[in-house]
């Protein structure tokens, strides 16, 4: 699976800690990284997931490398219940999820997620939907800047989307290259050296693939399928993202601030914790890492357990 690095993976394996015998779900398969790491650690079943059908295909190497073992299956990962569930798969030992793009999609010019080579706007981690170009092209001026303010959190998003109306409206956006440089014709170059246009193209295609409903509905239906003793392991790269991550697990875990004693809610009785906190605090990389591999630097681990009955959380 040359050209894509798995980011965090010793510490994935750690939290994850796979068994023999034990079945298991990817559900961001992407280069198979992840996968190929934890069939290796022991004799176990492993389910992946992925919308992409280029990694789907790239996945047929791994799978005859480890026949019976992995299955691969086409799809989101908010809708593993059903995936898994149409293979009678209803109860999982663990779930590993890489909330990032796939280093294949993110340099591959010809999929449109990156302004370092120009291609075509599209940005769909599958093949259907709208494009990052209908995005641009359709979206009214105060459409985009909400976009660009809530997905991007651009503070320069009115701006930013005054600019592309304009340039639009004299010719269609429908390259990277195009749009990148109408963003940074807008914004000065930071002096942290990040690209005046990373924050709006973050935005486009998170909007474009629905990524942060789609984790929501993943992080519910993963619990709901773990086995008393079963981990969730997320590995998110930006702040959007962890927040949810961080919201979901510290409410599973019953670690939810306590309303104040005024609020009528504090008289509910809470439910007990079905779960609980295996990182108090996300991973971080090591710094060997983000040297090899400057894409990991901004990724976040955090880890969650379903209890044994009768175990104290």
């Amino acid at each position: 699976m040359s050209g894509h690095i798995p980011v965090m993976l010793p510490e994935v394996l750690a939290t994850l800690a796979p068994h023999d015998g034990g079945i298991y779900l990817d559900g961001t398969f992407g280069g198979g990284g992840y996968a190929g790491a934890i069939l290796e650690s022991c004799r176990c079943t492993l389910w992946a997931i992925d919308r992409d059908p280029d990694a789907i295909a790239r996945g047929a190497a791994l799978v005859a490398r480890y026949p019976g073992r992995l299955h691969l299956l086409r799809g989101r990962f908010g809708e593993m219940l059903a995936l898994l569930g149409e293979h009678g798969v209803t109860m999982l030992d663990g779930v590993v999820l890489d909330l990032g793009v796939s280093s294949f999609q993110l340099d591959d010019p010809a999929r449109g997620f990156s302004f370092r080579a120009d291609g075509p706007l599209d940005m769909r981690m599958g093949r259907d939907g709208p494009t990052a170009a209908d995005l641009v092209n359709r979206l009214s001026e105060r459409e985009l800047a909400d976009v660009l303010h809530e997905l991007g959190e651009e503070r320069a998003a009115r701006r930013i989307a005054r600019a592309i109306v304009a340039a639009r409206n004299a010719a269609p956006i429908v390259t990277t290259s195009r749009l990148a440089g109408i963003i940074r014709g807008v914004l000065p170059h930071d002096r942290s050296g990040i690209d005046p246009a990373t924050r709006s193209f973050q935005a486009l295609r998170i909007r474009v693939n629905d990524e942060l409903a789609e984790i929501e509905q993943a992080l519910d239906q993963a619990a709901h399928l773990l086995a008393p003793g079963g981990r969730l392991v997320v590995v998110a790269f930006h702040s959007l993202e962890d927040r949810i991550v961080k919201r979901f697990m510290v409410t599973a875990a019953g670690r939810s601030p306590v309303p104040s004693r005024h609020d009528p809610r504090s008289l509910a009785t809470r439910p007990a914790a079905g779960f609980r906190l295996l990182t108090a605090r996300p991973l971080r990389p090591a710094a060997y890492e983000t040297e090899a591999n400057p894409r990991a630097r901004s990724a976040r681990l955090r880890a969650l357990e379903r209890l044994v009955d009768g175990e104290a959380p």
